[in-house]
């Protein structure tokens, strides 16, 4: 698997360095023991399968607070995730690629252009991209632009899923309420036909198909949450 890693990395002290690699192995323990366990219902794989049909690669996008359940269902798939420069995105960049992604380093507040450019490099290749489209530090659900510019330079499918686990533990003291699924839990993941983006699209297209991308991701929001109502009822 090819590895995607930026031209120069960021210098941590030694300590810091312990930190990320105890880090890196609670974080891929964890994901893979919660993973394991989950039981997934799948809302929409017809869509999942009509962007791939299009043949132009896929720009997978969610909100940041679904990272743990959405690392194991997408795993093993090659798929580039933008992930931040900062001392957590170090460990997450880690995390992920011993899931079998790739990791290009940037986020909105730095290194963004490189990290796209490297994306949009990947998708020609024939690979996958992956946006937590709220992050790194929000607003939480509010939709970034970062997938409408990969889809506009590569002509790839946006695919907006969200992923609704029926019991979770969530940190309420994090910007994006970050959730861990509970073990043998019920997840469900939901997701929306894809969208797609002219080469040609103007500045007001661009806009356009941003707050279609925002739509889509409340509007699977609003399924998950009726599936979780229905799931609590029984």
């Amino acid at each position: 698997m090819k590895v995607v890693t930026p031209p120069e990395s960021r210098k941590f002290t030694p300590w810091q360095r312990i930190q990320i690699r105890a880090a890196t192995g609670a974080g891929y323990l964890l994901t893979t023991l919660v993973g394991r366990s989950l039981r997934w219902e799948v809302i929409g794989w017809e869509n999942w399968e009509a962007a791939r049909r299009a043949g132009r690669g896929i720009v997978y996008t969610f909100w940041h607070r679904e990272i743990c359940a959405a690392t194991w269902f997408w795993r093993k798939r090659d798929i580039v995730v933008m992930t931040s420069q900062n001392f957590d995105g170090e460990y997450i960049a880690l995390i992920i690629r011993r899931h079998g992604y790739g990791a290009a380093r940037g986020s909105s507040t730095r290194g963004a252009g490189r990290a796209l450019a490297e994306m949009i490099r990947s998708l020609r290749e024939g690979r996958d991209a992956a946006f937590t489209i709220d992050g790194p530090r929000g607003p939480r659900f509010v939709a970034k632009q970062g997938s409408v510019i990969l889809a506009k330079a590569t002509g790839a499918a946006i695919l907006c899923f969200h992923i609704a686990p029926r019991r979770a533990y969530v940190f309420r003291k994090s910007w994006d309420l970050f959730q861990i699924p509970y073990p043998f839990s019920r997840a469900s993941i939901f997701i929306a036909p894809p969208i797609f983006v002219s080469r040609s699209a103007n500045e007001e297209e661009q806009t356009a198909k941003l707050h279609e991308v925002q739509a889509s991701l409340e509007r699977l929001q609003q399924q998950g949450d009726l599936w979780l109502e229905e799931r609590w009822r029984r």
